[in-house]
């Protein structure tokens, strides 16, 4: 592995039309809420960005083999999960593919399940398609965020029809086990549901024994009714590209989605494309340094918030976005009362969690250490 990566001395980004640093513009804050890191993209990557670019036609593109066979390889790699380059749909952005999935999903008036807290799109997406939301919540077991499918079960209407699921689960960071996620293939059995499974975050495993598994890598008949959602994205630092994609194994469901994108959702882009094949080809001794940087920044936050009485968190087994529970503190806003300190999170009220927030640990370390002592701070001078 190549150690010689610095991500101590990011790019600044105050100047680059950076949706995170602009909303705290002319301001002594410091963003620390969506989840995007602060890291250049790996030498790889753009290294290929700039061949395409010298090419200098920026015209439409189609998918190309290779493309589809670094896909299909890096799942297997990486997850051991084997598909065929035929199972892979583009797409833009994986939260398309909640929009689509959730289209699928029966007739309007039907209900989607999901469990919270979770990732905000999840929890309008239903409605864009008038479907209902029911949301199940996740049970905190000592170190460990769970599901209570015995709840989730009973919390099931009969009118049900897909359940959105999250893995890893951006906000509380598991990547859950195979028996957990064989109990979640049971329950959408039992009920007959289409799954959608967001797994965007799969490549950002922190904690080797708990490794991700792709529900869909199961079994066939657990993969027959399941649409998994992937990206390069987040691991290799490249949202603002746009390129993601969907597996699905079985031929309808794979044509109903298809067909539901068509005339809404765009081609993925030139740039994208090649990004992503770099990524998947290229990238990996980039990722392992960049987990091993991720694992330091989520210490440092465990060991920080050890020491912020009223605040608490569990340990982060995958992504770089701590939970932190500030329900303790009885601040009606505690987003607002850190903003105010000068570190801006992501409020749980958006995940469906008021009285938490989610802090994204992807930046240098001297940003870290600066953000943590200012909260430090903010509660010591709120109890003097």
């Amino acid at each position: 592995m190549n150690n010689c990566y610095d991500f101590d001395n990011p790019p600044e980004r105050r100047a680059s039309h950076s949706m995170k640093w602009g909303r705290v513009a002319g301001r002594d804050v410091l963003p620390m809420w969506v989840a995007d890191m602060d890291f250049a993209a790996p030498p790889p990557v753009l290294a290929a960005l700039q061949e395409s670019l010298a090419h200098g036609v920026m015209g439409y593109s189609m998918p190309w083999p290779s493309l589809l066979e670094s896909i299909v390889e890096a799942l297997a790699r990486d997850h051991g999960w084997q598909i065929q380059p035929e199972w892979i749909v583009l797409i833009p952005g994986v939260v398309s593919g909640f929009n689509l999935a959730c289209e699928l999903a029966g007739e309007p008036g039907d209900a989607v399940v999901t469990l919270t807290p979770v990732y905000p799109p999840f929890l309008s997406a239903p409605g864009n398609s008038a479907r209902e939301l029911i949301r199940s919540d996740l049970q905190r077991q000592g170190e460990r965020w769970v599901c209570d499918v015995d709840a989730l079960q009973a919390q099931t209407p009969a009118h049900s029809r897909l359940l959105m699921l999250c893995n890893p689960h951006n906000p509380v960071g598991r990547s859950y086990s195979r028996a957990e996620l064989q109990q979640f293939a049971a329950y959408a059995e039992k009920n007959d549901l289409l799954i959608c499974s967001d797994e965007i975050h799969c490549g950002l495993v922190l904690d080797d024994s708990a490794p991700h598994i792709p529900l869909a890598s199961l079994d066939a008949d657990t993969a027959k009714r399941c649409i998994t959602l992937m990206a390069p994205s987040k691991t290799w630092n490249i949202p603002g590209l746009s390129s993601a994609f969907a597996v699905i194994s079985d031929a309808r469901l794979r044509a109903r989605f298809k067909r539901a994108a068509e005339g809404i959702l765009p081609h993925t882009n030139l740039l994208g494309l090649v990004a992503t094949e770099a990524a998947y080809r290229h990238g990996e001794d980039w990722r392992q340094a960049l987990l091993d940087y991720l694992r330091g920044n989520a210490a440092r936050v465990a060991a920080a918030v050890a020491e912020m009485p009223g605040v608490s968190s569990t340990p982060v087994e995958a992504t770089y976005l701590a939970w932190l529970d500030c329900r303790e503190l009885a601040l009606e806003h505690p987003a607002r009362f850190f903003e105010a300190q000068g570190v801006l999170m992501s409020d749980g009220r958006d995940f469906g969690a008021p009285g938490f927030l989610r802090l994204n640990f992807g930046c240098s370390r001297s940003l870290l250490d600066e953000a943590l002592a200012r909260m430090r701070q903010a509660l010591a001078q709120r109890r003097a």
